[in-house]
Protein backbone atom coordinates (compact mmCIF):
# COMPACT_ATOMS: atom_id res chain seq x y z
CA UNK A 1 0.00 0.00 0.00
CA UNK A 2 2.48 2.06 0.90
CA UNK A 3 4.11 1.29 -2.76
CA UNK A 4 0.87 2.99 -4.31
CA UNK A 5 0.16 6.00 -1.77
CA UNK A 6 3.96 7.76 -2.17
CA UNK A 7 3.94 8.15 -5.83
CA UNK A 8 -0.14 9.01 -6.06
CA UNK A 9 0.74 11.81 -2.99
CA UNK A 10 4.08 13.13 -4.56
CA UNK A 11 1.61 13.31 -8.22
CA UNK A 12 -1.09 15.46 -5.93
CA UNK A 13 1.39 17.62 -4.03
CA UNK A 14 2.88 18.26 -7.86
CA UNK A 15 -0.45 19.04 -9.34
CA UNK A 16 -1.66 21.46 -6.34
CA UNK A 17 1.46 23.14 -6.69
CA UNK A 18 1.07 23.90 -10.34
CA UNK A 19 -2.28 25.05 -9.92
CA UNK A 20 -1.72 27.35 -7.25
CA UNK A 21 1.47 28.91 -9.24
CA UNK A 22 -0.91 29.09 -12.49
CA UNK A 23 -3.60 30.85 -9.99
CA UNK A 24 -0.92 33.09 -9.03
CA UNK A 25 0.19 34.17 -12.20
CA UNK A 26 -3.29 34.94 -13.33
CA UNK A 27 -4.02 36.73 -9.93
CA UNK A 28 -1.33 39.13 -10.45
CA UNK A 29 -2.24 39.47 -14.08
CA UNK A 30 -5.99 40.28 -13.09
CA UNK A 31 -4.36 43.21 -10.85
CA UNK A 32 -1.99 44.82 -13.26
CA UNK A 33 -5.18 45.43 -15.45
CA UNK A 34 -6.17 49.36 -14.83
CA UNK A 35 -10.16 48.91 -15.57
CA UNK A 36 -12.39 47.19 -13.35
CA UNK A 37 -15.44 48.06 -11.70
CA UNK A 38 -14.15 49.60 -8.60
CA UNK A 39 -11.37 51.74 -10.62
CA UNK A 40 -12.16 55.48 -10.94
CA UNK A 41 -11.91 56.50 -14.33
CA UNK A 42 -9.57 59.72 -15.47
CA UNK A 43 -11.37 61.53 -18.01
CA UNK A 44 -9.74 61.47 -21.26
CA UNK A 45 -9.20 65.66 -21.06
CA UNK A 46 -8.86 67.75 -18.27
CA UNK A 47 -12.39 68.80 -17.00
CA UNK A 48 -12.86 72.30 -15.28
CA UNK A 49 -14.62 71.92 -11.89
CA UNK A 50 -15.75 74.62 -9.79
CA UNK A 51 -13.20 76.26 -7.14
CA UNK A 52 -10.05 75.41 -9.44
CA UNK A 53 -10.55 71.25 -9.02
CA UNK A 54 -10.35 71.74 -5.64
CA UNK A 55 -12.33 69.28 -3.59
CA UNK A 56 -15.32 71.10 -1.44
CA UNK A 57 -15.33 69.12 1.49
CA UNK A 58 -11.51 69.54 1.95
CA UNK A 59 -12.48 73.57 1.48
CA UNK A 60 -15.31 73.25 3.69
CA UNK A 61 -12.51 71.68 6.23
CA UNK A 62 -10.04 74.54 5.30
CA UNK A 63 -7.83 72.24 3.39
CA UNK A 64 -6.75 72.92 -0.42
CA UNK A 65 -6.98 69.48 -1.84
CA UNK A 66 -6.56 68.92 -5.93
CA UNK A 67 -9.13 66.66 -7.55
CA UNK A 68 -8.88 65.18 -10.88
CA UNK A 69 -12.61 65.17 -11.33
CA UNK A 70 -12.61 61.30 -11.84
CA UNK A 71 -14.59 61.54 -9.17
CA UNK A 72 -17.47 64.21 -9.89
CA UNK A 73 -21.33 65.93 -9.05
CA UNK A 74 -23.19 68.30 -11.76
CA UNK A 75 -25.62 70.44 -9.39
CA UNK A 76 -29.09 71.99 -10.79
CA UNK A 77 -27.52 74.50 -12.02
CA UNK A 78 -24.51 72.69 -14.16
CA UNK A 79 -21.68 73.31 -12.05
CA UNK A 80 -19.41 70.47 -11.68
CA UNK A 81 -17.68 69.55 -8.39
CA UNK A 82 -14.81 67.71 -8.16
CA UNK A 83 -14.00 65.16 -5.72
CA UNK A 84 -10.66 63.15 -4.68
CA UNK A 85 -12.22 60.62 -2.58
CA UNK A 86 -15.69 58.35 -2.66
CA UNK A 87 -15.52 59.16 1.15
CA UNK A 88 -15.71 63.02 0.32
CA UNK A 89 -18.07 62.35 -2.56
CA UNK A 90 -20.49 60.74 -0.31
CA UNK A 91 -19.96 63.64 2.80
CA UNK A 92 -20.84 66.30 0.31
CA UNK A 93 -24.44 64.28 -0.80
CA UNK A 94 -25.34 64.60 2.39
CA UNK A 95 -25.89 68.15 2.21
CA UNK A 96 -24.45 69.85 -1.13
CA UNK A 97 -25.60 73.39 -0.41
CA UNK A 98 -23.88 73.67 3.17
CA UNK A 99 -20.42 72.15 1.78
CA UNK A 100 -21.09 74.51 -1.45
CA UNK A 101 -21.02 78.06 0.94
CA UNK A 102 -18.65 76.48 3.17
CA UNK A 103 -16.00 75.55 0.96
CA UNK A 104 -17.04 78.87 -1.33
CA UNK A 105 -16.30 80.87 2.22
CA UNK A 106 -12.79 79.37 2.43
CA UNK A 107 -11.82 79.30 -1.23
CA UNK A 108 -12.47 82.96 -1.58
CA UNK A 109 -10.75 83.97 1.67
CA UNK A 110 -7.44 82.26 1.43
CA UNK A 111 -7.27 82.63 -2.56
CA UNK A 112 -4.09 84.74 -3.32
CA UNK A 113 -4.46 87.82 -3.49
CA UNK A 114 -3.35 90.05 -6.70
CA UNK A 115 -2.00 93.35 -6.26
Amino acid sequence: MKRICRPVLIWCLVLCGAMFIANQSAFAADRSDPGGIWKAVVPPSAMHGEFGNEDPVGLAAGKHIKADCSLNWVGDDGKLYCFTTGTSLVFFEESPQAYIRAARKFFEFDRPRLH
